[in-house]
């Protein structure tokens, strides 16, 4: 069976200075893989990469067997990004972003509102739906970048960072959010933090210096921390 994605030999930035190297990776229906590293490490120009915002400068992105980067834009309706930053418009209120968000999916009339009402349920935002994007806490508008990612029920959602800047009730609450919307979808998540990964992933795969370091099975006794502790001459790639 073909993966949903796969990154085959992926590099981008210029050849004096490349920011990722030959990165390699598969996601099949049903995993949950992280992206962990070091600042500067290319977590997220990684996840822009597969979530098709930049093209490779080397090597391909494929989704359902197609490539990514010569595609028709349908095939990245397969796909729901969430960045670091949340892209909602402040003065416009959660439902108003949501129905911004669902155009840009192709969602329209009855579909859009099916959809709108199912993410606001799913996201416990029903009772700020009126609000100003601008006016919720960090929690609530992480909430609403989720929403937005997975209001056209995407294949595959990626997030760069989905807990950073929270509080620790926020931080369990948008866990808890993701524990379950990953039972509809697969999960590429990049994350600073190794509760993130323990919690909500299977598999990880550690980047270091825009390279692949490492990519381990994720269990409670993997040492997640192994390959930054040593020099990189000494970290070959695991399974």
């Amino acid at each position: 069976m073909k993966p949903l994605l796969l990154a085959r030999q992926v590099s981008y930035g210029p050849a004096r200075n490349p920011r990722l190297i030959d990165i390699d990776l598969q996601l099949a229906a049903g995993d949950r893989l992280a992206l962990l590293g070091t600042n500067g490490a290319g977590k997220s120009t990684l996840l822009q990469l597969l979530a098709g915002i930049l093209a490779p400068a080397g090597g391909e992105v494929r989704v359902l067997g197609q490539r990514l980067d010569e595609a028709a834009p349908a095939l990245r309706r397969h796909i729901g990004f969430l960045p670091q930053r949340v892209p909602a418009y402040t003065e416009l209120s959660v439902t108003e972003n949501l129905q911004w968000a669902g155009r840009l999916r192709g969602l329209r009339q009855r579909a859009l509102q099916t959809a709108i009402e199912r993410v606001l349920q799913a996201l416990q935002l029903d009772k700020v739906r009126a609000r100003l994007a601008g006016s919720l806490s960090q929690g609530m508008l992480q909430r609403l970048g989720l929403a937005q990612a997975v209001l056209h029920e995407p294949d595959i959602l990626i997030l760069d960072e989905p807990t950073a800047g929270l509080d620790p009730l926020q931080t369990e609450q948008i866990r808890e959010l993701l524990g379950t919307l990953s039972a509809n979808c697969s999960l590429i998540l990049a994350t600073h933090l190794l509760d993130d990964v323990q919690r909500l992933c299977d598999r990880v795969i550690l980047l270091d210096g825009g390279r692949k370091a490492a990519e381990h099975t994720v269990t409670a006794d993997t040492d997640l921390l192994a390959h930054f502790r040593r020099p990189m001459s000494d970290a070959g790639a695991g399974a």
